[in-house]
């Protein structure tokens, strides 16, 4: 049994009348009689009583029509949710970003962009550490996710990058440096470090160490941090001082100022990861949206210059 044969079938009902029913199709009176009797017989009985003024259901026909009258519909709507999958305008999609990325505009640009874009599509964000979020998107449990480039080796991760930003000095407001609107980092030598774990953010945690060892010196290792939130409350505790992403200057907290880098300046990537095997189009459109809007930015800040 097929589609057509249903709403020939619902047609000739409508009507009561094969020859208006095959007016209404478009086709001959003929091959309409022809396919309900196809359809009689697959069923196993009649359907209409052939009368002189036209064709009236049987009982079986009515039994049949209470069933079928909505199936034209359902099939359109499957084939349009079908169609809006296939683009990748509905379903869903799990994002996750370190928390110095969710501090860069360009982040919630991206979500907010694509959600304005794919409103079908449900969007699940989740912040957590850069080790994390890798382990997270290699057991599919993410299918994107926004962290500094360098975290993730590995060739089964593809990897964008996003933007480039110069890293910040932290200090507490009460040091000597900070007087200073650009501190060397060499004057910070006999101050305690502080920073996450190497295990949580490698990525963060290398570029810091290699900018003090460039600038000479072997950093003293301090108080460790859970994420790179609460570095910057140790810094305001006065336990020492550390380098972050120029986006978490944002975060204003009491007792801490922010200072550029002297000489040489230490430079943090934000990159865009996700399986290099999944084929999902509602991901495709989601780096699509995440790289164009990257790109505008771009030509933003060249006509800014």
């Amino acid at each position: 049994m097929e589609l057509r044969h249903i709403r020939y079938f619902l047609e000739v009902a409508r009507e009561g009348n094969f020859t208006r029913a095959a007016a209404r199709i478009g086709i001959g009176q003929p091959p309409l009689s022809q396919q309900i009797r196809d359809l009689e017989t697959e069923i196993g009985t009649q359907l209409f009583h052939r009368v002189p003024h036209g064709a009236e259901l049987t009982e079986a026909g009515i039994a049949f029509r209470d069933i079928v009258q909505h199936f034209p519909e359902l099939a359109e709507r499957a084939i349009r949710a079908a169609q809006r999958a296939g683009r990748g305008e509905i379903g869903s999609i799990r994002v996750g970003f370190t928390a110095s990325a969710a501090f860069s505009p360009s982040v919630p640009r991206v979500f907010r962009d694509f959600r304005r874009s794919y409103p079908g599509v449900e969007m699940t964000l989740e912040e957590n550490n850069s080790a994390r979020l890798l382990h997270a998107l290699m057991d599919e449990q993410l299918d994107a996710v926004f962290l500094r480039q360098g975290a993730a080796n590995s060739d089964d991760i593809k990897l964008h990058r996003l933007t480039s930003e110069p890293m910040l000095i932290v200090l507490p407001a009460g040091h000597p440096a900070a007087r200073h609107e650009t501190v060397a980092l060499e004057t910070l030598r006999d101050d305690a470090l502080i920073l996450t774990p190497r295990q949580v953010g490698p990525t963060h945690f290398d570029i810091v160490v290699a900018a003090c060892r460039a600038a000479g010196f072997e950093p003293v290792m301090g108080q460790s941090a859970p994420q790179l939130g609460s570095v910057i409350n140790f810094v305001a505790a006065e336990l020492g001082f550390s380098l972050v992403p120029a986006a978490m200057a944002q975060l204003q907290v009491n007792g801490v100022v922010y200072r550029k880098v002297a000489g040489d300046v230490p430079m943090a990537h934000l990159a865009l990861a996700y399986r290099s095997n999944d084929i999902s189009t509602v991901l495709r459109n989601f780096v699509g949206r995440t790289l164009n809007t990257h790109r505008a930015e771009d030509q933003e800040n060249d006509t800014n210059d």
